[in-house]
């Protein structure tokens, strides 16, 4: 809405004018409705208070289960962490004595004098070696058994507590 103000010396009111459509808008004005005023039964008031103590109830217990959870997950974390460092511990050991054993087997070869002496060295060797990575294969099989056993134990003793705690 637009208003002009036209220079009349003895009324100096403005005057509204048409908009757009040549048409003056109208005010409207929300009707105000009279709402009685309603008391809820102490019935309703009961079960609604119930139904706010039994939802604080089950919060409380699913969040001392996420907490538990939660502490089963570092603890499990750790253990594993600490499962992997010393199955990786271990391959470094049986890397380390495999190259040695490799060099001593060179070593060997280097000082052999004759054929049938490097096709004897070679046979022991190869002999032994078998022997070795079989006793270390086992070994990491193993390791890895147990470091497995023990990761996996405490996640399935934690997350029954946990879920028996919520239900």
């Amino acid at each position: 809405m637009t208003e002009t103000i036209t220079a009349n010396p003895g009324k100096a009111k403005p005057k509204p004018t048409a908009g757009a459509s040549g048409f003056e808008t109208p005010k409207f004005e929300m009707p105000k409705f009279d709402l009685p005023k309603l008391e809820i039964p102490a019935a309703f008031r009961e079960i609604a208070e119930k139904g706010v103590a039994q939802a604080k109830e089950h919060y409380e217990k699913i969040k001392a289960a996420a907490e538990e959870t939660t502490d089963v997950l570092e603890d499990t974390y750790t253990t594993a962490s600490k499962g992997a460092s010393e199955y990786g511990r271990k391959v470094i050991e049986v890397s380390r004595a495999n190259t040695n054993a490799a060099f001593d087997f060179f070593g060997q070869l280097m000082a052999a004098k004759s054929l049938s002496e490097v096709v004897e060295l070679s046979t022991a060797h190869a002999r032994g070696q078998f022997d070795t990575v079989s006793a270390q294969a086992k070994e990491l099989a193993a390791l890895a058994q147990k470091v497995s056993s023990e990761t996996v134990e405490p996640i399935k003793t934690g997350m029954t507590g946990a879920l028996r705690k919520v239900a």
